[in-house]
């Protein structure tokens, strides 16, 4: 099943934040608890983890660029 990520909402007054870093290919797995990337908001850099196992399908904002709270970040692939 594919699933769109968005960036999640992770201070109460953050609107958007710059991804910095992907740790993943488009086409490679991942494990659940796994970064999948880093994003950097006024306060803090966080790495965003995986809820379960799958594959990066596609990335939707790529490393240097922002990304609105809500906006899709990148698309996976999970087993059901």
């Amino acid at each position: 099943m594919k699933i769109k990520l968005k960036l999640p909402r992770v201070g109460m007054n953050m609107e958007e934040a710059t991804i910095v870093a992907w740790h993943k290919l488009p086409g490679e797995t991942f494990a659940n608890g796994e970064a999948l990337y880093e994003f950097e908001t006024e306060k803090v850099t966080q790495a965003f983890e995986a809820s379960a196992d799958g594959r990066l399908v596609e990335i939707c904002v790529p490393e240097g660029e922002e990304a609105q709270v809500g906006d899709v970040v990148c698309v996976v692939e999970v087993d059901q």
